[in-house]
């Protein structure tokens, strides 16, 4: 078992909103590159640009709050006129301070079963 904590989010892109996501998504990246706990951070459309889905990986729960606190300081709002979220699954063991923003989210939480990453 490790410190990291990882999600995958799913949205929905509200109408007429896929270009300014699109920029969004851009300076989002961009921004998120330079936090040094986080250890992957992509994003996937679907075909007809309606549903995108975020797979998002960090060091640990202190690494997962510099990313949330970025997020919510810059990015949440506009983030939210864009998209609606439908599904929300965090995987590790995020200590309270980081449930306590994800809650907000509707996160589900699966704690480590079995496996291994390399």
């Amino acid at each position: 078992m490790s410190d990291v904590i990882s999600w995958n989010l799913q949205v929905s892109v509200r109408e007429g909103h896929l270009e300014p996501f699109r920029a969004l998504m851009e300076e989002m990246v961009a921004a998120t590159r330079s936090e040094p706990g986080t250890l992957s951070y992509e994003w996937f459309l679907s075909a007809d640009g309606t549903v995108c889905h975020f797979c998002e990986r960090y060091a640990d729960s202190a690494a997962t709050l510099e990313h949330l606190g970025n997020f919510g300081s810059r990015f949440a709002e506009r983030f939210l006129a864009c998209v609606q979220p439908t599904s929300f699954a965090v995987y590790g063991a995020p200590n309270e301070q980081v449930r306590a923003v994800l809650d907000n989210f509707g996160a589900a939480y699966f704690g480590w079963f079995g496996g291994f990453s390399r």
